[in-house]
């Protein structure tokens, strides 16, 4: 599968009268979009949007999804499964992504563990979104609605404006021009036959109760592992619908932009041999995790592969998956190198994992996310702050009567992303 993905850069974004973009200048018809926005379900109440930039004395909570306008010039849907007829496969052909942009939803609260953009302050480095020039739905639907319509009401709005934004503009040139190309598995072998053939494989949350991840528009916790070519990701056949911890909630953005495939892809026929990907779920039940390890070490020897990295999607129960991933393939004699975050308290003393196995010992830290940090106020918050203390890292008492929060770093959307998206680090002392 080849896809030859366009970069345009967009160095500035503003609402005008009409839309338009020149020289790296994005200007966007607020009318146009709302009524947009407004036509998507009958159930949208209120709609209000605001363009902020880096540097903006701005705060976004609690944020539901963070994606990238790209779309498909030539024929084709970003995001396939989301709408009926646009059950395509993706990951070849053009894509055209707007960069340096997003569209990021917020609104009354769908689940307790949404998070916090802050685009300016101490806050702002933990998140990698607040670098972005950010377009800001804050979108409320009518009473009527359960938390399970809500969310997808306002996943879909997000996804579908991201993708009408980037529509708006696909006559664009490219800035720059990437072409990514994984073959099927027997040519891929042969295609550098002398390097270690590598996999990657990639799990994903999917433990209900609003702790969704859809694939092609089905839930992840409906299927059993599976195989899919990287570029997959790329064109947004994996989106966000979950609300867990903001820290290690792995956006739509952090999907499309994958820094895990995108490094695979870098040494691809240099160190290593790029084989591909396998999705997987997170499960509740013993039994469910069993079978999907199961299933994954099966898929991971049918590929060849004599390495894989592994990375998770949140914490707690999920580690329990991440072990038996990694246990079985090891037994397999597949190299592992594991990443995920530490829950390893305020002091960082306590256990930082729920379950460990001594198959684990090439781990990779995103951080911890207990970390506590203070949030000075800002001038405009959209959204709702008084989510502050119920949010996952808040507690009572949290909120300041200045408009000032005090959160552990888990609130910050991104903040210790199991895929790497942020500017956390690690080193030994």
């Amino acid at each position: 599968m080849k896809l030859e993905l366009g970069a345009v850069h967009i160095r500035k974004f503003t609402f005008a009268e009409t839309t338009s973009l020149a020289d790296g200048h994005l200007q966007l018809s607020q009318r146009e979009l709302d009524a947009f926005i407004r036509g998507l379900h009958p159930q949208i109440v209120e709609v209000e949007t605001a363009i902020v930039n880096p540097g903006d004395e701005v705060r976004i909570m609690p944020v539901k999804d963070v994606i990238e306008p790209r779309t498909k010039p030539e024929g084709g849907f970003c995001f396939p499964g989301m709408n009926p007829g646009e059950e395509g496969v993706v990951g070849s052909g053009k894509t055209l992504a707007l960069k340096g942009i997003a569209v990021v939803t917020t609104g009354k609260v769908v689940g307790f563990q949404e998070g916090i953009i802050d685009m300016s302050g101490p806050g702002a480095p933990y998140s990698p979104y607040s670098s972005l020039r950010n377009l800001v739905l804050r979108i409320e639907v009518d009473e009527h609605c359960n938390q399970y319509q809500h969310e997808e009401i306002l996943r879909r709005a997000g996804l579908m404006t991201a993708r009408w934004l980037a529509e708006q503009v696909k006559t664009a040139a490219a800035d720059e021009v990437t072409v990514y190309e994984t073959l099927p598995l027997p040519a891929q072998h042969a295609a550098f036959p002398d390097l270690p053939a590598v996999g990657y494989v990639y799990m994903l949350q999917s433990q209900g109760l609003l702790h969704d991840t859809w694939y092609y528009g089905v839930d992840v916790k409906k299927i059993v592992p599976t195989l899919m070519y990287p570029t997959e990701a790329m064109d947004g056949a994996i989106v966000s619908g979950n609300c867990v911890s903001a820290c290690d909630k792995n956006t739509t953005w952090s999907h499309q932009n994958n820094p895990v495939i995108e490094a695979l892809y870098q040494r691809h026929g240099k160190d290593i041999n790029f084989i591909g990907v396998i999705i997987t779920n997170e499960n509740v039940t013993l039994s469910d995790k069993v079978r999907s390890s199961n299933q994954v070490a099966r898929l991971a020897e049918q590929m060849g592969i004599t390495g894989a990295i592994i990375s998770e999607e949140g914490f707690g129960n999920p580690d329990a998956d991440l072990m038996m991933n990694c246990s079985k393939l090891e037994v397999l004699g597949i190299h592992t190198v594991l990443i995920t975050d530490e829950y390893a308290g305020r002091d960082g003393d306590s256990q930082s994992l729920a379950d460990a196995h001594q198959a684990a010992d090439a781990v990779v830290t995103a951080g911890n996310a207990n970390q506590l940090i203070t949030l000075p106020p800002m001038k405009r918050v959209i959204g709702y702050p008084g989510y502050a203390s119920t949010i996952a890292g808040g507690f009572e008492g949290n909120l300041n009567e200045d408009g000032s929060i005090t959160v552990e770093i888990q609130a910050i959307t991104g903040a210790t992303s199991e895929l790497g998206i942020h500017t956390l680090s690690a080193h030994s002392g």
